[in-house]
């Protein structure tokens, strides 16, 4: 993505705001935390060739982010956990060993767009695989001098200052990898925060799968529900995905539907597993 689309996206997100339904819950092609705007929110890399991370500073206000790699591993509920150096597996150690990136710290004004370029080397010998690493920016809080802050007599204050973080999945790909998917076991489930719809979703192969799903009713083309970026990834052979359901589109969810699991439209789009379901 170009600094010229990232800044047309910028001003496509503010106005798209208001106007989000609940019949959709999207993963939008630019990621925001605090005032930071990165694009893409994903990169696969096949072979030796690079690319560029755009990041914008969409705040009022000048602001420094440090860039580092991170390992993280799925779990079963989807949830993606922190792997420290200790932990890491040797695949896991190749991942973050090939990947470089420059600059690691930038200093961005507002409005102002900045390119984070991406590289592979791979060793000698590198096994055919996946290999997949997490791209952290963190925003660095401004330092404040004391002679800044208001100190009551006698007494101390404590600020607490939010830092901000963004993640994306940055993946090698070597060889010819495939993979397929499969959907079971759809359900209704009920918390404290409501109704969602839950279901299996499992991978075979030796990639990663990446795409949408979309819920259909019998002879009714329009989706009752999408959620975009869905991932299985190698680690996990199975996932449960949960999808908050609002009230009003509960009621549509009983009965016969179809559950759908599509590539995203920049990987072509292409049905990876489907399946008709009963919910009661």
């Amino acid at each position: 993505m170009t600094i010229e689309a990232l800044r047309a996206l910028k001003t496509c997100c503010i106005g798209l705001t208001s106007l989000a339904t609940a019949m959709m819950m999207t993963t939008m092609p630019a990621q925001a935390a605090g005032d930071l705007l990165v694009a893409p929110t994903r990169v696969v890399l096949d072979g030796d060739r690079g690319t560029e991370v755009i990041l914008n500073n969409i705040g009022s206000e000048t602001a420094t982010y440090r860039i580092s790699l991170e390992l993280r591993r799925m779990t079963a509920d989807g949830r993606l956990e922190e792997v420290t150096e200790d932990q890491a597996n040797e695949i896991e150690q190749a991942a973050k060993a090939m990947i470089r990136y420059a600059p690691r710290r930038v200093t961005l004004p507002p409005n102002q767009p900045q390119a984070i370029r991406l590289g592979v080397r791979a060793p000698e010998g590198l096994p055919d695989g996946e290999y997949r690493v997490h791209l952290l920016f963190r925003a660095i809080p401004e330092t404040r001098s004391v002679t800044d802050q208001t100190v009551p007599d006698g007494g101390f204050t404590i600020a607490l200052t939010p830092i901000y973080g963004v993640t994306i999945p940055i993946i090698v790909r070597y060889g010819n990898l495939q993979a397929t998917a499969a959907i079971a076991n759809g359900r209704m489930e009920k918390d404290a925060d409501g109704q969602s719809f839950a279901f299996d979703l499992s991978r075979s192969g030796d990639r990663s799968t990446y795409g949408e799903i979309r819920i259909t009713k019998p002879g009714i083309d329009e989706p009752v529900m999408i959620a975009r970026g869905i991932a299985v990834y190698p680690e996990v052979t199975k996932r449960t995905v949960s999808l908050p359901v609002p009230p009003e589109i509960a009621a549509q969810l009983n009965g016969q539907i179809s559950v759908a699991y599509y590539e995203s439209a920049n990987d072509g789009g292409a049905l990876i597993a489907k399946t008709d379901m009963v919910i009661r």
